[in-house]
């Protein structure tokens, strides 16, 4: 997706404000719960072995260097556990000659020791700069696949419908691109690596053990059983709450941005203490699944060595015993005690490992639970492309609902003359702002069509049917930039003189100008270094330099004071000359020279005309128009 049209569909494409689908007016669902992809705590992971086995999917294109790090940790393998054999070797020749200084028939050879010495530290060299090599591939191809990952994340997000966004927590979308990664890249750059060098480790000394003494094996092996019985209940138990950890990050993350963004709401209603006993019974429920998980995983290694302590006590007795039979060499001996604990150490390794993939499993299914949502409905194969644009928009019988079973619009017919200013009025729920989302297809109508210059806007790309389309909604967005870069963010070739004409035909200019860093003025992260009437004619200076073929306004004015409010009225008459314009307004005074006044209750056109003409008929236009100034006498 393009930066236009990545712009075009967080709203600021052409003007505006807000994030597209925030306005009122629609019923639509409201963000703040979880989302669909949210779980009940304790809940296990849902396809364990399917999660696996997409992870082994993604890192399918590094075949050849998953080889290379096989084939190195083979390397380092068979250098390490080559070198107690050798070793026992030493002392072999230094117990034999030991024995033959003192009955007096020779001396101890250590010329012969030291070259097995020096063998042995060449070995051990060799395997620690493989072991370098491999975790440096596999810090490779774990950045790469978690660079992947987010890229995917990033790119789904542009092809996702509005409808997720709305009734899915902000936080758990963040969480999965932060955490949750994470969390994968840690497993794939440290434990995948020691899950290759564990699991050759293992074949190897088993290999190296079975040549000093078969017997002496199969009393090693006897702790299998009772090892991998251990593996399976921690696993059984754990699982649940690795993924109730990572849900739970995700609803404390969720929880914390939607505190610091809406902050001085929740101070100016005393919210602080419900916002910390909810902030702390996601974070008890964390610290109990966290503590569990945790202490299960750790659980897992002092059992294992207990276990492995066990077959080392046999394994001392027995060799002892056959030493004695000279059935084995006391160096032998020595080698196989080492080659015990060679054994049992990875066998621990991959144990606890176990516990860090049902983390990573229940990271990676929630991954690849975003990544598998639906989509937008694909564009069109062959898209319309006008040649000639007149602006005529037509709704025909449109109905629709955010939900099948709750429908909020329910037979909307009306038609839009080319340069013509549409004002739709209504009380709040009416279904105002969702006509804007359903025009621009933020969302899809649920029957009935919508045309533009006699042709649905289902046939056109969304990319060329939002660029027709400038927005200013009631709910400002700027982001963290000079003011100079957030006007410029519907149009980036425009000059500076074309931003500053803009920001002065939006009457914007003197206060700019008032700052000391004038159009440089650094708008922070929360725009809060701006009052509200401000930010609302910034936006519209987008609006206006972006110059769009027509125009949607959404209480474009509804922050400003009644002097500013009248100046940018004149402004923006300027600017919707010529230019089908769409006027969503609750002051009804502001719209009284609109070409056809759309009213609008419970999903239905109930009247249509002209100011005047509405006025005339004395019904639920004239109520509406009425009572403004009833209240405002009232006042």
């Amino acid at each position: 997706m393009s930066d236009r049209q990545r712009r075009k569909q967080f709203g600021g494409g052409s003007g505006s404000g807000g994030r597209p689908g925030s306005g009122p007016g629609g019923g639509g669902p409201m963000g703040g719960h979880r989302g669909p992809m949210a779980m009940m705590p304790g809940e296990k992971a849902r396809d364990f072995k399917g999660t696996l086995r997409k992870l082994i999917g993604a890192l399918g294109v590094y075949r050849a260097a998953i080889v290379a790090v096989l084939a190195v940790a083979a390397g380092s393998t068979v250098f390490a556990i080559l070198g107690p054999k050798i070793l026992g070797r030493a002392t072999t020749i230094l117990f034999e000659g030991v024995l033959a200084r003192i009955a007096g028939t020779g001396s101890i050879d250590f010329v012969q020791i030291g070259r097995i010495v020096l063998l042995v530290l060449g070995l051990y060299l060799a395997s620690a700069l493989a072991n370098y090599f491999q975790g440096w591939i596999m810090a490779g191809i774990s950045a790469k696949v978690t660079y992947k990952f987010r890229k995917d994340i990033d790119e789904k997000i542009s092809r996702m419908p509005l409808k997720y966004f709305d009734g899915t927590n902000h936080g758990e979308v963040l969480s999965r691109i932060t955490n949750d990664v994470d969390t994968v890249n840690r497993t794939f750059s440290q434990s995948l690596s020691q899950i290759v060098t564990s699991v050759a480790t293992v074949i190897g000394v088993l290999v190296m053990m079975f040549s000093i003494s078969w017997l002496m094996t199969l009393v090693t092996l006897i702790v299998l059983p009772i090892s991998t019985v251990v593996v399976m209940i921690v696993v059984r138990k754990s699982q649940k709450y690795f993924r109730e950890q990572q849900e739970f990050i995700g609803h404390i993350n969720g929880h914390v941005e939607e505190m610091f963004g809406g902050h001085v709401v929740m101070k100016a209603f005393n919210g602080e203490k419900r916002s910390i006993d909810k902030f702390r019974e996601f974070n008890d429920t964390l610290y109990v699944s966290g503590w569990k998980s945790q202490f299960l995983s750790g659980l897992m290694m002092p059992v294992m060595m207990f276990i492995g302590n066990l077959g080392y006590v046999a394994v001392s007795i027995l060799g002892g015993w056959l030493a004695v039979q000279r059935a084995i060499t006391v160096g032998d001996i020595q080698a196989f005690i080492q080659y015990v604990r060679n054994f049992t150490q990875p066998l621990a390794q991959i144990a606890n490992i176990s516990n860090v993939l049902q983390q990573t499993a229940a990271a990676a299914e929630r991954v690849f639970e975003f990544l598998e949502e639906d989509e937008l409905v694909p564009e069109p194969d062959q898209p319309v492309e006008l040649d000639k644009f007149t602006g005529r928009v037509e709704f025909r019988n449109v109905r629709f609902g955010y939900s099948p079973d709750k429908i909020i619009i329910n037979d909307f017919s009306a038609v839009a003359d080319p340069g013509h200013k549409i004002a739709i009025v209504g009380p709040t729920g009416a279904g105002k702002t969702t006509m804007v989302k359903l025009l621009m297809r933020f969302y899809d109508v649920t029957a009935g069509s919508i045309l533009v210059d006699g042709h649905d806007v289902r046939e056109f790309r969304r990319s060329d049917l939002r660029d027709m389309f400038g927005m200013v909604l009631q709910d400002t967005w700027l982001f963290n930039g000079s003011i100079m870069e957030n006007i410029r963010y519907g149009r980036p070739d425009a000059t500076d003189d074309e931003v500053i004409q803009a920001a002065t035909t939006a009457h914007a200019d003197h206060f700019i100008r008032a700052h000391p860093h004038g159009y440089d003025m650094e708008i922070n992260e929360e725009a809060n270094n701006l009052s509200q009437g401000q930010m609302q004619l910034l936006t519209i200076a987008r609006a206006i330099l972006a110059d769009p073929k027509m125009l949607i306004l959404d209480e474009a004015t509804s922050s400003v004071d009644t002097l500013t409010e009248i100046l940018i009225q004149q402004a923006m008459d300027s600017l919707m000359k010529g230019r089908t314009s769409f006027i969503i307004a609750h002051r009804l005074s502001t719209i009284r020279n609109a070409d056809l006044i759309l009213v609008m209750k419970d999903g239905d056109i109930v009247e249509q005309g002209t100011h005047d003409d509405l006025l005339q008929k004395s019904g639920f236009y004239a109520e509406l128009y009425n009572s403004q100034f009833d209240v405002a006498e009232a006042e």
